[in-house]
């Protein structure tokens, strides 16, 4: 299914114009609708060794400064994005990640940036956003103004989530140049091996010609990034927590190491 309509999530604390462009950009390329969303949040209460600090003026300052950064937002989206692309505005105070999960329901795909930060009430979860937007996500790598997805790598395991995957950017992967579907061969049985001839074939009725590849040892991120920079690709496609999320974050992870990653556009759904 073609992406018609994209979200793209502008980070307040980061300069817009990069973002919207990548945003601009996929419309062009895909013929889909665009719409930009920007979010920030006032912090709750916060507990001092005096009790609960509530200060309203305050909470009402940071506010108006939100409210603002919002509006400067949505001025350089409306200058950026040409005539010839249909675009809307969505905003809100409210947690970036909450609100990139909600409006996901009139979008095909959402882009956002890298490393935007660790503040919830004003950067994206990327890892929250994957599980629970029930969308695919395209997280752009730093400091780019498109995603050209030439050469891409399909980071392969027989799940849900890489299946899912695979399927949600068959768009991204009709347009590339190259397509490696990439697995690390953990088993001994040869069930990767049969599962790498099936994907191709999957692939080939899509009318893509993809390249298999098995690498050797255990399923580690780093690995999969030593690889995927060896073939020069520069979207690198994944299901996000093949295993628990806490498990990820506790013992390390592909998907892990894919969020942290930021030299590379990530596409990964859930």
């Amino acid at each position: 299914m073609p992406y018609k309509s994209i979200i793209v999530n502008l980070a307040v604390d980061a300069p817009p114009a990069a973002m919207v462009n990548v945003g601009v950009e996929l419309a062009e390329r895909f013929g889909a609708h665009l719409i930009g969303l920007a979010a920030a949040d006032v912090p709750p209460l916060v507990a001092t060794g005096d009790g609960m600090v509530y200060e309203g003026e305050i909470m009402q300052i940071q506010r108006t400064e939100i409210e603002k950064r919002l509006a400067e937002l949505r001025a350089e989206f409306e200058r950026l994005v040409p005539a010839s692309i249909t675009s809307e505005w969505r905003q809100a105070i409210c947690g970036p990640t909450r609100l990139l999960s909600v409006f996901a329901r009139a979008a095909d795909l959402i882009v956002t940036g890298s490393g935007e930060g660790e503040n919830i009430y004003r950067a994206v979860d990327i890892g929250s956003l994957a599980l629970g937007a029930g969308r695919p996500v395209l997280v752009a790598a730093s400091d780019i103004e498109h995603v050209p997805a030439k050469t891409v790598l399909v980071a392969w395991k027989d799940t849900r989530e890489a299946r899912r995957a695979m399927a949600d950017a068959l768009p991204f992967l009709a347009k590339a140049n190259e397509v490696v579907v990439v697995t690390i061969d953990t088993d001994r049985d040869g069930s990767i091996r049969n599962s790498l001839v099936d994907v191709a074939v999957y692939l080939e009725h899509h009318g893509i010609k993809a390249r298999t590849e098995l690498i050797s040892g255990e399923a580690d991120g780093d690995r999969l990034l030593t690889f995927a920079r060896s073939i020069h690709a520069d979207l690198i496609v994944s299901g996000a927590y093949g295993h628990s999320r806490l498990r990820e974050w506790a013992f390390g992870g592909v998907t892990r190491t894919l969020i942290e990653e930021s030299g590379i556009s990530r596409f990964m759904s859930y």
